[in-house]
């Protein structure tokens, strides 16, 4: 009775925060004394007219009563916080030691709390006072026989108070108790009102529900104090165990504003997706209106079984109705299914596939689309686009989201992340779950998306530093349910089994207390689950049941013979072939695992259901996947065999909290029961985590290095400063600034630098340090720059850790054999958990006798193990030992992955061996087939038809096979022609292909491969899918390096692909030949190989036609001599450069065949017009010149240009067709025409003599764009004009070899100018940037961040780039316009920072309507055909203006974009041309590379003229840079391409046709005014001519076109 009324007294005291419930816990504490003491009333003896001390006082004591401490004292300060009286002893012990205050600072915090850091502080600032003034405090408190006794301010350690002298009913005595308040009175009354000190209140937040002052009976976690067990908590100890059994804890009653929400009070679309509910229940009716009616992030932290997942719904159902017409009323065709994804995240792919069924069964009736994508579950895009909700696990969202397209294209779509059983940061996955969380963050703040985070966790102490991560609300966001919302109460046992861990007499001890708790449940009547962590301990753990029930015998408790259903059951029971099964379940008992059919595990379901077995021995699945409850679980051990650390390990708090979410059948009963049997050292472990006892930390730091590295791959980190912002989004960063010694921190540090700055940039700095020292980015300390390696961009790809690439570093070499590399791969960090076990050695020796493949650490090492296993698997070899079984799955499964990325590293080193040994081992780790077997393998073929290729076709390839008829290879294989035919049909289906080649020298050191790939299989939809890609590539002479290589696709429609490749031949040292290897993805045994002979190669010799440039004086516009024309060109240029001064006099001034070839840029066509005026200035009435072009573009350029020229003159300026070329005039004329209307004119051969007698000069532009047409055109001009004097002036691109271009226009040695690209003298730099990403969309978003980059080096000037195609520009743009944001902070986009309110508002009067306004308001604009003429003019002029600073065009505008830019950007130098297909299949599409004159296009755009500095970005894959930037640097390769095209076959039909050409000697003369003429003496190689006898080669070219 008087512990009763000590408990009410204390409850009295306390203070409000104390106690959330204090009306009904003051009922029930008097209900039950009054119950106890019959109903009578304590007897009141005080005086009425005594004086009161203040209820603070009594229960804290006065100054005085404790050895008369002053009011100031330390002591006072420490006693005005709650629950510490019972640490000052151990307080008095630490102050009082020897250490040193560094040492003991960490634990005196730890002892008294963080929120009391100042008192912390204090207390080690006043050392030697607070020892002191403890000492006097504690002695007093034990020496005063009528002081009373202290007890703490909330009851959870009820029953645990320590013996004091008096007893509880002394202390209660009514005079003592007057005499201790009257005291106390009469001191405080002698106090100050306020101490002066401010004390901040404790935080409220509305929805935290507790059935105590204290969470589960500990400390709020937010106030961060100690942490106890909960009340009423027992412990009780035996010769075998200690049980510790902890009570359900009371129901919070419910508050005045709550009620319950019945479903037919929601709207249609909520209700109709919670079928056969009538309410939500009350944890989701206190959610609903958060998660139903707002996009607030949420955390909801409640117990398992307590209806999480409907909390989980109903933001499900808000993105759904934020994405529906609201007037349709038909829901489900109103959802815009395309607009959004949901994704949730789920720690176990078990609970993944349960989530997946229950919400696709939920919302079937919406049409909304639930998909499972984890490792096992893969989703082609075409799925992932149908789906609208994707399950997912941690892990597997980590790797989607860390590609920036394909899969991780989801990402931008997603509206709602969900992530379950949050509490897992604690655990070392906690690190995955801490990325994406942090991604998704960045992500919203980057892109200003909406995407709503909810976590769901079952009960934990510091909810609050988990809400802060993930950015909830705690005011609105953070729901707080403790254990007493389960919907069945819980009495937890916690069962120690005494002896050593895995000792015999522990696994005695543990079957006796498992015997023990099954028999005395069962005798009460109740079923019960027996949880284990094996198949084969199912089994074990009920026979042992049965033996011990046998022994004591009680056997007939757990029989079931009596249930009404009994016979029914037995007689399923007996069509089982499980044998166990069937012997168990006459005896009452079940067994339950995922090795067992699927319809035996149904049955055993369903008879535990229905009460006719009794105790059902299982593992953990049944937790995770079937919702199978009973009164009591008992989890038998807490040792669970990880194949991923290859050892046992501990039963996860996760798999504890589902399993005892088990317990208790609602509905059905109002209690369950849960016990853990666990080794006597693990108890408190269990203890602390199962009841929430222990704070969640951080795990990133373990993962911290490969997660950066991610970030900096994904392009979403460049340097320090991102790094250290990303970091700022962690859990980590949360839980150092709150618990910081955890960390490394010392709370100085804290105190100096609240946001942690310096300590994030240390940890990202150290990060960085060691990925460099990996090679996997690159880290400029100065400037601290992070740029991603194709090591790191590998790494990340496909989950490699840092460390594993360090031994990579240190073990790859360019020539490996497969053993080599399956030790290198063997030797992965990603292996290291796994470990030899001694029961296993015998079966690893024996599995490595049948090995192909030497294994070098035997079975000694986990090396030789990973290795053994490996191979064992790839043979297909099973091992026995179940543990073994799993290591060889995880080692399958993570050797895939890896053998991946090691071709991928290869690959991008050029490395040709050790490439097709990898990519031999990849595929034999995925079709668990070795590079030796027979690749007929891989088809579906009877096992006896494989058994006799093997024995005897063995020698045989598959192509030879496949030329075999059925009856020949039924006889080979010694069966029938049957067994024949399908042996060829599937020889036939076998990927393969025919390699020609053509060796195309491009210079005297360049040679062109043009290499067709012809398809050589039949294609099977079913086995080859939408396509077979495959690697060819060109490596050298002895096999060790890849000189280029090209990944191709053969789709159903494919027949042929051509694929050229540049490669460099030193001509000092020519090699013999180089090998040309063809190499499926995914067939084994797919391989060809072809040996291109270059030891009769014929090469070109190097060319000595280039020109120096002068160092003379510049000329000025005067030089001229003609005033108009002066003044028509100073509103240009300011002056001639250099190139212009030194050709000028020969080009203008003189009569004689010119060749001008120079840098684009440089003023080429600006001398040619001076050229035309000097020429006609100097010509009569009726002559004319003609102007040749090669694109209708660039003819309107050069007509606009004239006619300024000619506005001050009697010049008529035309550009025309074919039919007017020749036309007669009387004036003096310019004609510009295009090469088609040329070769059109000249064709048809009209009478033109008299008008070429007339023309005075032929100006032939943009020579290094010669075709077949241009060509021919040009030469047949030749013809017709060699016996009139027409001066042929020629302008091009620098050129590596003009000499044949101007002896083909046959110009003069004095006017031949062939300066090179280095020779311009307006300032230009180039910069070649490489990936390695395929060119895909993926490809793009890795370009974005290096772009914006480069945007922002031109220091706010104007930027264009060129992209692929016009359909990428806008998301190129918006990809451009997040890059900005991210590091600009800001919205703005590019437009320039002085823009004034008027500009502003003509920029947004300028945008148009539609998708391009958006990019334009942020200073990016778009052109490309699709845009209409007026749009393009627009932003044409905005440009102009300054106001749209970046302008985006797709890579053909080259021709036809009439602006410059000082920063010019090429986004990639490959773009798909799509053929038109002639099946139903489809369009063919095939990945083509820019033309070089494109590139030196694009070039020109950069060029400034008046001295001011132009910058070039090209991104290339990495095998094209040499060539691009080689001929960049050297000038254009040019060759002739009549021979490639029908325009000269047609020709020359068309004139032998109408008599043109009469015989072939005319065919020969035509021929010989070619530019093919020239060129097939100077590089007959490339037109695989064996002669260099001109008349020779062109009488065999006739032959070949007569024929």
């Amino acid at each position: 009775m008087a512990q009763d009324i000590a408990g009410h007294l204390e409850y009295l005291v306390s203070t409000t925060e104390e106690s959330a419930d204090r009306e009904k816990r003051l009922l029930d504490e008097w209900a039950r004394y009054s119950s106890l003491s019959g109903g009578v009333p304590p007897k009141d003896d005080l005086d009425e007219g005594g004086e009161w001390p203040s209820v603070l006082e009594f229960i804290q004591g006065s100054s005085s009563a404790s050895g008369g401490l002053s009011d100031n004292s330390i002591i006072s300060g420490l006693l005005l916080k709650p629950d510490v009286e019972h640490i000052l002893p151990s307080l008095l012990s630490l102050l009082s030691s020897s250490k040193p205050d560094d040492a003991i600072s960490e634990e005196l915090v730890e002892m008294i709390g963080f929120d009391n850091i100042e008192l912390s502080m204090q207390l080690l600032a006043q050392r030697q006072d607070a020892v002191r003034e403890l000492t006097t405090f504690l002695q007093g408190d034990r020496s005063a026989s009528n002081a009373p006794e202290r007890k703490q301010a909330s009851g959870r350690n009820k029953g645990k108070q320590k013996e004091r002298p008096t007893s509880q009913l002394d202390q209660l005595d009514p005079a003592e108790a007057r005499r201790r308040m009257e005291e106390t009175l009469r001191e405080n009354a002698a106090r100050p009102l306020w101490t002066g000190t401010a004390h901040d209140a404790p935080e409220v937040l509305p929805h935290v529900y507790t059935s105590a002052s204290m969470v589960q009976g500990n400390m709020l976690s937010h106030l961060g104090t100690r942490y106890l067990l909960p009340l009423g908590t027992a412990r009780r100890e035996t010769e075998d165990y200690e049980e510790v059994t902890i009570p359900p804890a009371n129901a919070v009653p419910p508050r005045a504003s709550e009620r319950l929400i019945p479903v037919a009070e929601l709207d249609p679309l909520a209700s109709g997706s919670f079928p056969g509910y009538t309410s939500l229940n009350r944890i989701q009716s206190i959610v609903y209106p958060t998660a139903y009616h707002s996009n607030e992030n949420m955390l909801v932290c409640a117990p398992t079984g307590a209806g999480k997942t409907d909390v989980a719904m109903l933001t499900v159902l808000r993105v759904l109705d934020q994405f529906r017409s609201h007037q349709d009323t038909n829901i489900a065709g109103s959802i815009q299914r395309d607009s959004f994804k949901i994704i949730y995240v789920a720690p176990m792919k078990a609970l993944a596939a349960e989530i997946v069924r229950k919400l696709g069964k939920r919302l079937k009736w919406l049409s909304i689309s639930v998909r499972e994508l984890t490792g096992d579950m893969q989703l082609t895009k075409k799925e992932i686009a149908e789906t609208q909700i994707i399950v997912t696990t941690p892990e597997k969202w980590d790797v989607v989201t860390r590609k920036p397209t394909g899969e991780g294209e989801l990402a931008s779509k997603v509206k709602l992340l969900i992530i379950d059983e949050v509490h897992l940061l604690n655990d070392e996955r906690g690190a995955v779950i801490e990325t994406i969380v942090a991604r998704t963050l960045r992500q919203v703040e980057s892109t200003q998306s909406v995407i709503r985070i909810v976590g769901l966790s079952a009960t934990l102490p510091n909810y609050i530093d988990v809400a802060d991560f993930l950015s909830v609300n705690r005011h609105t966001g953070l729901f707080y349910f403790d254990s007493s919302f389960r919907p069945v109460p819980l009495e937890q046992h916690f069962i120690g089994v005494r002896g050593k861990p895995n000792s015999p007499q522990s696994k005695k001890n543990l079957d006796r207390v498992t015997y023990e708790k099954v028999s005395e449940l069962v005798r009460e009547g109740h079923q019960v689950m027996v949880f284990v962590h094996a198949r084969k301990e199912t089994v074990k753990a009920a026979e042992a049941l049965k033996e011990a029930a046998h022994a004591d015998g009680i056997l007939d408790e757990f029989s079931c013979d009596d249930h009404p259903q009994h016979t029914i059951f037995r007689r399923d029971v007996g069509t089982s072939r499980n044998k166990e099964m069937k012997q168990l379940f006459d005896s009452g008992f079940g067994i339950h695992h995922a090795g067992m059919l699927r319809t035996d595990r149904n049955m055993m379901e369903r008879m535990f259901e229905a009460r006719a077995i009794k105790v059902l021995c299982c593992t953990a699945t049944l937790a995770w996947g079937v919702n199978l409850p009973a009164h009591a679980v008992i989890i038998k051990g807490t040792q669970v065999y990880d194949s991923s650390k290859g050892s046992f390990t501990d039963l996860s708090v996760l798999d504890v909290l589902q399993v005892f979410g088990r317990a208790g059948r609602p509905g059905l009963e109002d209690s369950g029961v849960g016990y853990i049997c666990t080794s006597d050292d693990k108890l408190t472990h269990y203890l602390d985590a199962v009841t929430s006892q222990v704070a969640i930390e951080s795990k990133f730091v373990a993962g911290m290095i490969d997660s950066l590295n991610a970030e900096i791959a994904l392009g979403t980190v460049a340097n320090v400063h991102d790094a250290v912002q990303w970091l700022g989004y962690t859990y980590l960063f949360v839980r150092m600034r709150k618990n910081p010694f955890q960390y490394g921190l010392g709370w100085d540090e804290v105190a100096d630098d609240p946001y942690l700055g310096a300590k994030r940039n240390q940890l990202i700095t150290s990060a960085a340090l060691q990925l460099a020292e990996a090679r996997m980015i690159a880290f400029d300390r100065q400037t601290g720059s992070l740029v991603c390696t194709d090591l790191g961009r590998i790494a990340a790809k496909y989950y490699i850790r840092h460390k594993s690439i360090e031994i990579f570093n240190e073990k790859f070499r360019p020539k490996m054999s497969e053993a080599d590399v399956l030790g290198m791969l063997s030797m992965s960090t990603e292996f290291d958990q796994i470990q030899v076990r001694e029961n296993e050695v015998k079966e690893l020796e024996a599995m490595m006798e049948i090995l192909p493949c030497v294994v070098k650490d035997g079975t000694s090492t986990s090396q030789g193990k990973v290795n053994i296993l490996l191979q064992a698997y790839i043979s297909q070899t099973r091992p026995e030992d179940f543990a073994l079984v799993s290591d060889q799955a995880y080692a399958a499964q993570n050797g895939g992955r890896i053998v991946r990325a090691l071709l991928e590293i290869a690959i991008s080193r050029k490395w040709a061996n050790v490439s097709a040994v990898l990519m031999g081992m990849s595929k034999a780790i995925e079709k668990r087939l070795w590079p030796f077997d027979n690749p007929l393998k891989q088809f579906e073929l009877k096992a006896d038809v494989l058994y006799n290729l093997e024995r005897w076709a063995d020698d045989y390839t598959v192509a030879e096979l496949a030329g075999m008829s059925a009856e020949e290879l039924g006889k080979l294989t010694h069966l029938n022609e049957r067994h024949g035919s399908a042996v060829r049909e599937a020889a036939k289906q076998f990927p393969t292909a025919r390699i020609t080649y053509s060796l195309r020298p491009l210079g005297a050191d360049v040679l062109k491969i043009a290499v067709k790939v012809d398809r050589a299989f039949n294609w099977s939809n079913r086995l080859h899918g939408s396509g077979e890609p495959f690697w060819v590539w060109v490596e050298d002479q002895d096999g060790t390096n890849i000189l280029q290589l090209s990944h191709l696709i053969f789709r159903s429609t494919t027949e042929t692909m051509d694929v050229d490749f540049v490669i460099s031949i030193p001509s000092q040292k020519r090699p013999s030949s180089v090998t040309i290897r063809f190499v499926s993805d995914r067939w084994q045994g797919a391989e060809e190989e072809v040996e291109a002979s270059l030891e009769e190669l014929v090469m070109p010799s190097s060319s000595d036609s280039h020109t120096p440039r002068l160092d003379i004086p510049y000329l000025p516009l005067s030089a001229v001599q003609d005033q108009s024309l002066q003044d028509v060109l100073s509103r240009r240029i300011g002056g001639f450069n250099a190139i212009q001064s030194q050709v000028f006099w020969s080009i203008t001034k003189t009569r004689l065949h010119s060749l001008l070839c120079a840098p684009t840029g440089c003023g080429k066509s600006v001398i040619g017009q001076i050229a035309i005026w000097e020429t006609l200035q100097q010509s009569p009435n009726g002559s004319w010149v003609l102007v040749v072009a090669p694109r209708r573009s660039i003819a309107s350029e050069i007509t606009s240009d004239l006619r300024l020229l000619a506005r001050s003159s009697d010049v008529t300026v035309d550009f025309v067709v074919a039919e007017r070329i020749f036309d007669k005039t009387t004036r003096k004329a310019v004609r510009v025409v295009t090469a088609t209307d040329l070769f059109h004119a000249l064709a048809r051969q009209p009478n033109i003599k008299e008008s070429l007698s007339r023309l005075r000069l032929v100006l032939c532009e943009n020579l290094e764009l010669l075709d077949a047409v241009y060509e021919l055109g040009v030469s047949l001009l030749l013809h017709a004009t060699q016996a009139h004097p027409v001066r042929f002036l020629g302008l091009s691109n620098s050129l590596n070899d003009p000499a044949d271009l101007a002896a083909w226009l046959d110009a003069d040695p004095l006017a031949l100018y062939s300066f090179r690209p280095s020779d311009r003298d307006q300032a230009l730099t180039v910069t070649a940037q490489t990936f390695t990403i395929p060119h895909s969309a993926a490809l793009f978003k890795a370009m974005a961040k290096p772009a914006h980059a480069a945007i922002r080096a031109g220091r706010g000037q104007p930027a264009i780039v060129f992209v692929p195609s016009r359909a990428q520009c806008t998301s190129i743009a918006r990809d451009l316009i997040t890059q900005c944001a991210l590091e600009m902070e800001s919205a703005r986009g590019y437009l320039p920072d002085d823009l004034t309110p008027a500009q502003v508002a003509r920029l947004e009067r300028a945008a148009p309507l539609g998708p391009l306004r958006d990019l334009l308001t942020r200073g990016v604009g778009v052109l490309h055909d699709g845009v209409p003429k007026a749009e393009r003019l627009r932003v044409l002029e905005l440009f102009a203006e300054g106001l749209v600073r970046v302008l985006i065009a797709p890579h053909e505008a080259c021709w036809t974009l009439p602006v410059r830019a000082p920063t010019v950007v090429v986004l990639g130098t490959q773009y798909v041309r799509v053929h038109n297909a002639t099946t139903a299949a489809g369009d063919e599409r095939q990945v083509r590379e820019y033309a070089l004159t494109e590139l030196v296009r694009m070039q020109g755009r950069a060029v400034q003229h008046r001295g001011a500095a132009g910058r070039f970005w090209v991104f290339c894959q990495a095998e094209g840079k040499d060539t691009i930037t080689r001929f960049l640097n050297d000038g254009l390769p040019l060759e002739s391409t009549l021979l490639e095209t029908d325009v000269l076959r047609d020709w020359y039909r068309a004139r032998r046709k109408d008599g043109a050409i009469k015989d072939k000697q005319a065919a020969v003369d035509v021929l010989s005014f070619t530019f093919l003429a020239r060129r097939l003496v100077s590089n007959p190689a490339y037109y695989d001519a064996r002669s260099t006898a001109v008349n020779e080669l062109l009488s065999r070219i006739v032959d070949k076109l007569e024929g």
